[in-house]
């Protein structure tokens, strides 16, 4: 426990044979619950996590007792309470097939299979429903393949625990010697993709989206639709723009790149950045149309929304004067209005984002 706060730690693994039993082994005295997610490993995996269950598990001297949430008792004044119990309940069929391996109230290692693999952001969700459901006051995520420094892992928890910070994220680029230790096309790629984040988040501030190390409050996992997080290596995005919808405080941390510690990478930089950006595209549309429509009307809309239009009439105008072109006959006015159109398109985004960011300064802290 750190300040009487529960603190768990969700560790995503997918064939960590040689890295998992560093991960429990360095894992600091005051978390109270190490979540491991087995993502239908092909691997000794299951079998060394058994092991280890084994070995420290039961012991009461050591772990305090964390049982299910019960049931709201129905009153006149908490129907709504009782009827999202209900709701999430009913909602097990919507996370990936899975199954608890052990899960006693003094289990410090509590072992989840996936019955198929989810990848990684269906291995964290599916270990922030058993954190959500047994009120875990502060939920950490730590990569099975000890690229995590657990030293660290007070700093990124602490903003949680003392300062009621819904989301705490690591920093590597800030780090001085980043740019020599981040191999240089992750580099690039976080890069690209951080930039894009910035706008479709609505989190202006932030940088190193890509990065797992991250601990969220019990609050924010109440709020969030924790089936909907997106499976695969855009989860840290989609977590970002799903926060920010639910108006979640965030603060980044610095920490330390690593790597080279005997993990093997199962990310395809190629294959993840166009997939990451179509999903940041379609989360920011949601995002404005989410916060700046549906939950409360802002200017916001109006302006991203025009500019949106805009960038369709520029679009019509340019068809027109590639025709036009081919035919020799373009005429002044086209010219104009292509112009026009993609001068008011990015005048307008331009305005939008100013406007996004007053709005989510007070988000950042």
């Amino acid at each position: 426990m750190l300040n009487n706060k529960t603190i768990a730690v969700v560790v995503p693994a997918y064939n960590e044979e040689t890295q998992i039993g560093i991960v429990i082994d360095t894992m600091p005295a005051f978390v109270d619950r190490i979540i491991i997610v087995n993502d239908f490993s092909k691997d000794k995996t299951f079998e060394i996590v058994c092991d280890y269950i084994k070995r420290e598990n039961g012991n009461s001297d050591k772990t305090i007792s964390i049982p299910y949430i019960e049931p709201p008792i129905e009153t006149i004044f908490n129907k709504a309470d009782v009827v999202l119990f209900e709701m999430r309940r009913e909602e097990v069929s919507k996370y990936p097939p899975h199954e608890i391996f052990n899960d006693k109230d003094t289990d410090r290692i509590v072992l989840i299979n996936n019955k198929k693999n989810a990848r990684v952001g269906g291995a964290i969700k599916i270990g922030y429903k058993w954190c959500r459901d047994h009120g875990i006051d502060c939920t950490s995520v730590m990569a099975g393949d000890a690229q995590m420094d657990p030293d660290e892992l007070e700093s990124i928890c602490l903003p949680v625990v003392e300062d009621d910070i819904d989301y705490v994220k690591g920093n590597r680029l800030w780090h001085g010697a980043s740019r020599i230790i981040v191999p240089k096309k992750r580099f690039f790629g976080n890069s690209v993709l951080s930039a894009m984040t910035k706008v479709a988040s609505g989190f202006w501030r932030i940088s190193d989206t890509q990065t797992g190390y991250t601990s969220i409050s019990l609050r924010a996992l109440n709020k969030l639709s924790l089936y909907s997080i997106y499976n695969n290596y855009g989860v840290p995005n989609d977590i970002l723009i799903k926060l920010n919808i639910a108006h979640c405080t965030i603060r980044e941390i610095p920490i330390k790149p690593v790597y080279n510690v005997g993990e093997q990478s199962k990310m395809k930089i190629g294959k993840v950045i166009p997939t990451v950006s179509w999903l940041l595209v379609k989360g920011f549309y949601k995002r404005i149309f989410s916060k700046y429509l549906i939950n409360d009307f802002h200017p916001i809309f109006v302006f991203y929304s025009l500019s949106v239009l805009s960038l369709l009439s520029s679009i019509y105008f340019l068809v027109y004067i590639i025709i036009g072109l081919c035919h020799q006959a373009v005429s002044s006015g086209t010219y104009f209005g292509f112009v026009l159109s993609l001068i008011l398109c990015i005048l307008l985004f331009s305005f939008g984002m100013w406007f996004d960011m007053i709005d989510n300064e007070r988000l950042q802290k």
